[in-house]
């Protein structure tokens, strides 16, 4: 097994600990208003300090060979992403800075949609911690384009595969994922926390 592979399996262990619910009565009714019996809350996995670490290495392993300058995403899901990535891409010597897309842009200020040191002219990755449907992603890549950035790619931490990334490919050329709905879910034994 490789180090990458060695990551991935741990950082599997720690999704199914710390994020991932399942309920077939009532199920969830996720952020794109369709209902699943399970559900990725991915916060408690990418603000805990493994769990940061280890999605920084791989997304800074998946980047190691990009022409790319910045990574951020809609405000929160990528926030944690972009900052473990900035992180250790800085520890590996080719750092990527990271910036915050907002939901909503203030009313005060620069009034900017978008908050980091970043450049018009910049090519850039849009974060996104889980793709259902693709809807907030396609947010952010529009956001960024309003601010002069270019797109080289989308980078999701877990992709659900229910669509969502050719919706993406509609709008960039390239979408990967750290992990898919399979790969978790071929590591889930069935005791995942109920939801109460």
């Amino acid at each position: 097994m490789t180090t990458q592979e060695a990551r991935k399996q741990r950082l599997i262990e720690i999704i199914l600990e710390k994020s991932f619910k399942y309920s077939e009565d009532p199920p969830f009714t996720l952020a794109s208003g369709r209902t699943s019996p399970y559900y990725f809350n991915c916060k408690p996995t990418t603000l805990n300090p493994e769990g940061m670490n280890l999605i920084g290495s791989l997304l800074a392993d998946m980047l190691a060979d990009a022409d790319v300058t910045a990574a951020g995403g809609l405000t929160l899901g990528a926030d944690p992403l972009a900052n473990a990535l900035a992180v250790i891409s800085w520890q590996k010597g080719k750092p990527i800075k990271a910036f915050i897309v907002r939901k909503d842009v203030k009313g005060h200020g620069t009034r900017s949609a978008l908050e980091g040191d970043v450049q018009p002219g910049e090519r850039v990755v849009i974060l996104d911690d889980v793709i259902t449907t693709g809807g907030s992603t396609i947010t952010a890549i529009e956001r960024a384009r309003e601010a002069g950035l270019v797109i080289d790619r989308v980078i999701a931490l877990i992709d659900r595969e229910e669509g969502g990334r050719a919706n993406i490919e509609a709008h960039v050329p390239r979408v990967d994922a750290v992990l898919t709905r399979s790969e978790i879910m071929n590591h889930f034994s069935g005791k995942a926390p109920i939801a109460s």
